[in-house]
């Protein structure tokens, strides 16, 4: 998967030399790997063309919300539509509002449990509806049942007249065999714990609302998007690197290039529908944690350390009718764990933030 030995002097050279539908060898900084997350991927500016009017994301400021709001722009000034891209958050992190603004994304500070607040915000026919809470959940159960329950009949309610697209998970599925290839989107689902609970709330909320006004809606379970400092390849690598125990009970995971999944989101206003449609975003490939594991190991010399065994279920999701609709992702694990691999090696920033896959009982 990853071979250190490939890499020699020319490699920054061929970062910066990449073909137009090409992906560089290596991601240096920020700004690119932002870049690369931000670039519309195939048929995003066509379904941007179809769509009339502005987009409105709200849950903006999370991990996936600022470029996915970025490619939106892009996405619409390719397609040569003049519209506004508006992210709506609380911002607390520092510089993510004036980062987004001078990509031309406008922005709006607002609390969206404040009814009040969120009945002011501007009208839209486009809704991405990415606000959910997730890590801390225990403990702190009301917070996350008000977040993922209580809001989406609010902005239900409020955007019934705009067609919304539905961030949800695939923990609203049960375990699965990991010979099964994944849960469907057919299957019934059967969430563990009540972080999952609340978000299999999210998408009845929003089905309830959608059965009555009538209004057109995707929910998109999504499990897990990777990037350079977030997400499932960088959980192992950094544990490869650093000689902690990997825990191998959840031993298979899929997972998909953010910049992808970024463009799927984007694509799915083409078939939002009432009643909703559901739909699994994930990459193609069943991947195990020994391998990945491995695979880092020898590209960092290291040798992994495991703690215990792959048990025979784990979190899968099939994406078949999603990668029937898009293509398959436009970025191989391979590539994405090569970068990550030298993002570790370089001391690259990281959001600090694990991603608790292994987490076998819903406990988050």
């Amino acid at each position: 998967m990853m071979r250190k030995k490939q890499q020699g002097d020319c490699m920054k050279a061929n970062a910066m030399m990449t073909e137009p539908n090409q992906f560089p060898t290596q991601i240096e900084t920020v700004d690119e790997l932002e870049e690369w997350l931000s670039k519309p991927a195939p048929g995003v500016s066509e379904t941007l063309a179809r769509r009339e009017g502005d987009i409105l994301i709200l849950g903006v400021g999370g991990k996936m919300g600022p470029t996915l709001a970025r490619m939106a722009k892009r996405a619409s000034e390719a397609a040569g539509v003049p519209r506004k891209v508006i992210g709506v958050a609380r911002f607390s992190e520092p510089g993510l509002r004036e980062k987004l603004e001078r990509h031309g994304v406008e922005t709006i500070a607002a609390d969206l449990l404040n009814r009040a607040v969120l009945d002011q915000l501007p009208d839209a026919p486009n809704v991405i509806f990415m606000a959910g809470r997730k890590f801390g959940s225990t403990g702190q159960e009301w917070l996350t049942w008000a977040m993922n329950v209580y809001l989406p009949g609010l902005v239900a309610e409020r955007f019934r007249n705009a067609r919304i697209v539905v961030f949800s998970t695939g923990n609203v599925y049960p375990l699965v065999p990991v010979e099964s290839g994944g849960a469907q989107e057919s299957d019934p689902p059967g969430p563990v714990g009540e972080y999952a609970q609340s978000c299999l709330g999210r998408e009845r909320i929003f089905e309830h609302f959608s059965h009555q006004y009538g209004t057109p809606v995707l929910i998109a379970r999504l499990n897990y998007a990777v990037e350079t400092r977030y997400g499932i390849l960088l959980d192992v690598a950094q544990k490869v690197w650093a000689g902690i125990p990997i825990p191998l009970a959840m031993g298979y995971v899929n997972v998909i290039w953010q910049g992808d999944a970024n463009g799927w989101m984007l694509r799915c206003l083409d078939h939002c529908q009432c009643p909703p449609a559901v739909l699994n975003i994930t990459g193609n490939q069943t991947l195990s944690i020994r391998l990945l594991a491995k695979a880092f190991g020898e590209r960092f010399g290291r040798e992994p350390v495991f703690a215990g065994e792959e048990s025979p279920t784990a979190l899968l999701s099939n994406a078949s009718r999603a990668a029937g609709l898009f293509g398959p992702p436009q970025v191989t694990v391979e590539q994405v764990a090569e970068w990550v691999a030298h993002w570790i090696e370089r001391g690259g920033p990281t959001y600090n933030k694990p991603t608790h896959y292994e987490a076998r009982d819903g406990r988050f």
